[in-house]
């Protein structure tokens, strides 16, 4: 099985859905990159994912061109914005879906808000992965 997940900068939310699907199954193949990749994974995102027991820190921001000629069993994309800015692939793609969920990164607050909401789109991408997982990789 092989998955890529697309956003925009490859730095929040591609990662975290990185991370919980290989801690449903490390046997599945699973990539993330970004329409336009960030320099770095958003550190929020690593404490975030760390209070979770997995530990994204050594991810890097990938740009989806290097995935473009690949097959994909699914290619998801977790943002608007790389929905519609999702490229064409010239390998082949079984299933294309699209689970939208807020930006964490753009919210405006105190550091415990920000944190809050990093959480809670944490926890929104964790239960939103794990019901596909059951429902179409188990």
């Amino acid at each position: 099985m092989k998955i890529l997940i697309l956003c925009t900068g490859n730095s929040c939310r591609s990662q975290m859905a990185l991370g919980f699907l290989k801690s449903f199954n490390s046997n599945i193949e699973v990539k993330s990159a970004g329409t336009f990749p960030a320099s770095k994974v958003n550190s929020n995102a690593v404490k975030v994912m760390g209070e979770a027991g997995i530990d994204i820190s050594q991810n890097t921001p990938k740009n989806v061109s290097q995935y473009l000629d690949d097959e994909w069993d699914y290619v998801i994309t977790v943002c608007d914005d790389a929905n519609e800015a999702c490229p064409v692939f010239l390998g082949k793609v079984k299933h294309r879906l699209h689970f939208s969920f807020e930006d964490p990164s753009n919210f405006k607050g105190t550091e415990m808000q920000i944190m809050n909401e990093f959480r809670r789109i944490r926890d929104e991408i964790k239960s939103t992965f794990y019901k596909f997982y059951n429902n179409f990789l188990i």
